[in-house]
């Protein structure tokens, strides 16, 4: 009987959190209908609400912005509209950071990290997978150029974490790619292989 039970959990428990998941996407996606006219908005052409047709707004809405930027016009409309967001104080700040980091991250060239490390955290008999990323000029002249800069992220959501500057010595280089980390850290560990992890950490314990 419990053999059975865990039989269907294991089979309904990743379907009911996939949906789960999907729901609250589509649901923020819908949001965008939103931006069109009272008048246009399918539940009042239709007279039924079908969810996911702000998922089909939100993919028009990013395809003619990718369109319209791609060209001589929309990149000088795009340079104004920044420059006039650079000269609002506070909002400037932090248009500027999220601007960085996304066209980082969102660049597809795969360089948002260096490598994959090793680090000790939160204490010195433990450790965790960390990023690592560009050190400040600054800092390496205060520091020395024997410091990294470390991006620990926190599972199992790794859009957070810490951000840490620390010895090269200090830590431990794994020959596995970002997504493989980015996918054990999701994940809590469960599906990147441990034995992988512990086969680059053995030989320096």
């Amino acid at each position: 009987m419990k053999k059975y039970l865990l039989t269907g959990l294991l089979v309904w428990v990743p379907l009911g959190i996939t949906a789960w998941v999907l729901e609250i996407t589509i649901g923020m996606l819908d949001h965008s209908l939103l931006l069109l006219p009272a008048q246009w908005h399918p539940d009042v052409l239709l007279r039924m609400h079908i969810p996911g047709l702000g998922v089909i707004l939100t993919v028009v809405i990013l395809l003619v912005t990718g369109l319209i930027t791609r060209n001589v016009l929309g990149q000088q409309l795009l340079h104004l509209w920044e420059g006039v967001l650079r000269h609002i104080p506070f909002v400037n700040a932090i248009y500027n950071s999220v601007k960085q980091v996304s066209d980082t991250l969102l660049s597809g060239n795969n360089k948002a990290f260096g490598k994959v490390l090793l680090v000790r955290y939160p204490h010195g008999a433990a450790w965790s997978i960390a990023f690592q990323t560009s050190v400040p000029g600054g800092v390496i002249r205060q520091l020395g150029d024997e410091y990294v800069g470390v991006f620990i992220p926190t599972t199992p959501s790794p859009v957070n974490g810490f951000y840490f500057f620390v010895r090269k010595a200090d830590t431990i280089e794994l020959d596995i790619s970002v997504d493989v980390a980015f996918k054990s850290i999701i994940s809590m560990g469960v599906v990147a292989s441990p034995d992988e992890v512990a086969r680059h950490l053995a030989p320096k314990l």
